[in-house]
């Protein structure tokens, strides 16, 4: 039998990145295996769940291309669900609950106690085999030894997670269960009910968690730990997974940028790493840059343009070969799209603002009459590109007997109001020479007197 493997997150918050990084996981192994992925929202508590926080996951996986193969029909088609399926929902399998817990009161295998109903555990130690830990005996603890039954339903009639957990696992033929370690101190209770229903628990594997660089705990406050802000921030899906695949697995060669396709050819459970994985965002960025550089043009023009729409960019009234020509000068230049209407927002707005500092360095006085003598050589081209543009520059700094920079420096400032950006020959080419001109001389305007 193929692996089964699911995926099942509790709908009470955003997508946690150590839960993409299980979703991932599970994915890449069904994939290696050829097995089947089961999308499952464990929704029981009623009181903590919203749509909302089901939407975020979803399109959290959809962003991540990590689809899965097994849920119900729904009428949604959109995202890469193979045959526009949804997720399981656990709010809607109550009566699968109901009739389990039934067959275990009829074998005497739990009872009611003041309201509620508690499993009778076993008294005896369970070895936990694990593919990543190791095997983990979990004999009881002193508390558990006067009292080791635990509770099914509550009085309120709520199923608790651990029930409901083991029941769908069964239902839905789990053969792996692969999640973060955190888990492992509730797996006894798992097999435990497993066994009582007469059936062998699936296979563990326990993944490592995600720390902080600090070696702490990652909470939701701590920077990187919701996958939406990489999607807010601009972040490639691609970057964001290879990232992920490196949190707790290895492929062994050192190898850190490894396409997706080939992270599948190679992933494993025994190649889980042990300790836990810490939290390196430079190191995402370093890698959402190699990415990016790698865009194919169409691609990054269009991620661009959404970038600036979502920012407030207005850029559908101008021509579109200047939005074209304008947006590749900034290809290979950053490393999240949310950079974009800083870097490049100068080419869509006529009233641009000067960076405080840079102005105080660059409009000094000695630096008027050589904007101007800059203003006056481009005026005086023919052909306003590149070439011609460089070429006049350094004419111009040589007979003012000064280094291009000093020239350079002031000129960027006047037309893009930032010290940095794309090339300076190139953008002026794509500003035009009239544009150009307006904010020279709106620049010469700034000068102290």
């Amino acid at each position: 039998m193929k692996p089964r493997v699911r995926f099942a997150p509790s709908p009470t918050g955003y997508l946690h990145i150590g839960g993409a990084r299980t979703a991932l996981f599970n994915w890449l192994y069904a994939r290696h295996t050829g097995g089947t992925l089961v999308l499952r929202i464990e929704d029981t508590d009623a009181a903590r769940n919203s749509q909302e926080a089901v939407d975020v996951i979803l399109k959290g996986l959809r962003w991540l291309g990590l689809d899965w193969d097994e849920g119900p029909l729904t009428a949604d088609a959109t995202g890469p669900c193979k045959g526009d399926r949804g997720p399981y929902f656990q709010s809607q399998r109550k009566s699968h609950y109901t009739a389990r817990v039934e067959d275990l009161l009829a074998r005497g295998l739990a009872y009611e106690h003041e309201g509620a109903i508690k499993f009778k555990m076993t008294r005896e130690p369970i070895t936990i085999p694990d593919l990543v830990v190791g095997d983990v005996v979990r004999p009881l603890t002193d508390r558990e030894q006067l009292d080791p039954d635990w509770v099914l339903v509550r009085s309120d009639g709520q199923p608790v997670f651990h029930f409901v957990n083991v029941v769908d696992d069964l239902e839905m033929g789990i053969t792996h269960v692969i999640r973060g370690e955190d888990h492992l101190s509730n797996t006894a209770k798992h097999i435990a009910l497993f066994r009582a229903f007469g059936v062998e628990p699936p296979r563990y594997a326990h993944i490592p968690l995600i720390l902080n660089g600090d070696g702490s705990k990652m909470s939701k406050r701590d920077k990187g730990a919701s996958l939406t802000t990489y999607l807010d921030e601009g972040f490639l899906p691609e970057a964001v997974d290879n990232y992920l695949c490196l949190l707790g697995w290895s492929p062994k060669d050192n190898l850190e940028k490894i396409p997706l396709s080939e992270v599948v050819e190679r992933f494993d459970l025994p190649q889980i790493l042990r300790h836990n994985a810490k939290f390196d965002f430079e190191k995402l960025l370093w890698l959402q840059g190699e990415y990016c550089r790698e865009l194919a043009p169409e691609r990054f023009h269009e991620l661009a343009v959404h970038a600036l729409t979502h920012e407030g960019v207005d850029i559908h009234a101008l021509d579109a070969n200047y939005v074209q020509a304008a947006l590749a000068t900034c290809r290979g230049k950053i490393k999240t799209f949310a950079e974009l209407p800083a870097y490049a927002g100068f080419y869509f707005r006529e009233d641009i603002a000067y960076d405080p500092e840079a102005a105080t360095k660059a409009f000094i006085p000695e630096n008027k009459p050589r904007l101007e003598k800059v203003r006056d050589a481009f005026d005086a081209l023919a052909a306003f590109d590149a070439a011609g543009i460089e070429a006049a520059l350094k004419a111009t700094a040589v007979g003012l007997g000064v280094k291009v920079g000093a020239l350079i420096h002031p000129t960027r400032l006047a037309v893009t109001g930032h010290p940095h950006g794309p090339s300076l020959y190139h953008l002026l080419e794509v500003l035009g020479k009239d544009r150009v001109r307006h904010r020279i001389e709106k620049a010469l305007g700034s000068f102290p007197a």
